[in-house]
């Protein structure tokens, strides 16, 4: 058994136990390779089927190849696809690029305040309003390829999601089974001890848990299994032509690419190992992340 193969089934495990444990379960994809990544793993947890919904949340502002990756994946796995959105901010011109356009003169200080309290509306907000059913539910109608409103406003109580800790900071301090309280905050210093893979799963009535069974992959190990496993990703991690592309995914405003000539996936493994980027942070792209990092959102339910 290899590394990869480790991985996976340490991975596959964490899937299935969480499968068994929580009745309203879903799984976060961001439509970026690590969530990805945790989808094929589903599908072979589950022998092809994937028997909980995906929730994606839409800021409005992903870029368009993005979207069409997500549907056509949707299509071609049948999966259960629910998408949320916080039309009213949207509506209300409360997000970043809305308030930077009534105000072009915003400092950079400003700006950096304004991208935080959007992805605190847009991200935040809007995925815990989606988890409670108190936000919009959108289902994606498999015969049509048509979103409609999803009858289904019953709260999910357990969130699987693609983190991994070599990712940022705040990723660091999870644990596989994430306990957060009936608002979804995070409180990073109570968190249950795992050791030796023995996990806690018997959380109190009204627990939100977060499940993370991609914790231990690394940059490289998710291109490795992507290599492998041949797992279809978005063209915007690959450069296209003129120098640059994405190695982390967000929304259009508020992400930036890097340099890179890497056209293809064995490129950007190439490009992992050469030591290139092991001095610049995988998000340092992601314009909203700020001087605080991920922490300050995640506290307050974000991915």
């Amino acid at each position: 058994m290899d590394h990869l193969d480790a991985l996976e089934q340490q991975s596959v495990y964490i899937l299935r136990e969480a499968f068994r444990h929580f009745d309203r379960l879903c799984m976060l994809w961001s439509i970026g390779k690590d969530s990805t990544v945790l989808l094929w793993l589903a599908r072979k947890a589950f022998f092809g089927h994937v028997p909980l919904p995906l929730v994606h949340i839409d800021t409005s502002y992903k870029l368009p190849e993005m979207i069409q990756y997500r549907d056509r994946l949707a299509m071609e796995y049948k999966l259960r696809m629910i998408v949320g959105q916080d039309r009213e901010t949207l509506a209300a011109g409360r997000d970043f690029p809305a308030r930077l356009k009534a105000n072009p003169g915003m400092s950079l200080s400003e700006q950096a305040d304004a991208r935080a309290q959007c992805c605190g509306l847009l991200k935040a907000g809007a995925l815990k309003a989606t988890l409670h059913g108190t936000g919009l539910r959108r289902r994606l109608n498999l015969e049509t390829g048509v979103y409609e409103d999803d009858p289904d406003k019953e709260p999910f109580t357990g969130v699987i999601v693609g983190a991994r800790a070599d990712e940022e900071g705040s990723r660091s301090k999870e644990r596989y089974f994430s306990p957060r309280d009936k608002n979804n905050a995070w409180d990073v210093g109570d968190q249950p001890p795992e050791f030796w893979n023995q996990f806690k799963t018997d959380f109190a009535p009204g627990t939100h848990v977060r499940i993370h069974p991609l914790l231990d992959w690394t940059e490289l190990n998710i291109w490795e299994y992507i290599q492998r496993e041949k797992i279809p990703t978005v063209s915007l991690y690959y450069d296209q032509g003129d120098g640059k592309r994405y190695r982390s995914l967000g929304c259009g405003p508020c992400q930036r690419p890097i340099e890179s000539t890497a056209k293809n996936v064995e490129d950007i493994i190439a490009e992992l190992k050469s030591g290139k980027l092991k001095n610049i942070a995988e998000r340092s792209g992601r314009l909203q992340d700020g001087k605080n990092g991920l922490e300050h959102l995640r506290k307050d339910g974000y991915m």
